[in-house]
C-alpha cells in the first residue's frame, strides 16, 4: 500500500474537486479536503482495498461534507458560486443565464443533481460515482443521462 503522503499527493485534487462541486466555496473545500484526509489517516487500518481509494476517500468527503451541512445549515446554495467574468458587456448576459442554469440545476430532485454535480463538477467516472452511491456503473450512467434531461427540458420550457 502506498504512504499517506503519497495518497495526498495522487488523491487530493479529486477530493478537493469533489467536494467543491458541492460547495461551490473554495476555502471550504480546502478545509474539507484537510478535514477528509485527517478522518482517512485515522481510519486508514480500516480500509480493506475492496474498492478504489479515490473512492474510499470520496465517500469520507461525503461524510465529512454532511457533517459540515448539519453544522452550517443554508451554506449549501449554488446560487453563491462566483461566476468569472473576462468582458463586461458579452460576459453580463453569459452570467446570468449560467446561474439561471444553476438556479435550475440546484431544482434538480436527488439523485440527479449530485450525480450531475459528481460528473461535471467533480470530474468523477460513473464507475467512481456508482462506487460513492453503493450502485453500479450502469446506474450511474442513466442517472447522469436522466438527470440531464430534465434540466434540458426544463430549461427549455423557460425559454
Amino acid at each position: 500500500m502506498q504512504s499517506m503522503d503519497e495518497i495526498y499527493q495522487k488523491y487530493a485534487q479529486t477530493v478537493y474537486r469533489f467536494i467543491l462541486s458541492k460547495t461551490q466555496d473554495s476555502d471550504v473545500a480546502e478545509e474539507l479536503t484537510q478535514e477528509t484526509f485527517f478522518q482517512a489517516i485515522r481510519s486508514i487500518d480500516r480500509y480493506d482495498e475492496s474498492c478504489k481509494i479515490s473512492t474510499w476517500l470520496c465517500a469520507i468527503a461525503k461524510n465529512v461534507l454532511l457533517t459540515y451541512m448539519r453544522k452550517h445549515p443554508g451554506h449549501d446554495s449554488i446560487e453563491e458560486l462566483a461566476i468569472p467574468v473576462d468582458s463586461a458587456e458579452k460576459d453580463v448576459v453569459q452570467a446570468a443565464e449560467r446561474v439561471e442554469l444553476f438556479r435550475k440545476l440546484h431544482d434538480v430532485e436527488e439523485p440527479y443533481r449530485e450525480v450531475i454535480y459528481l460528473r461535471v463538477f467533480g470530474g468523477l467516472s460513473f464507475r467512481e460515482i456508482g462506487e460513492i452511491h453503493k450502485k453500479t456503473e450502469n446506474w450511474a450512467r442513466v442517472t447522469f443521462y436522466r438527470g440531464k434531461e430534465k434540466l434540458r427540458k426544463e430549461v427549455e420550457n423557460n425559454e
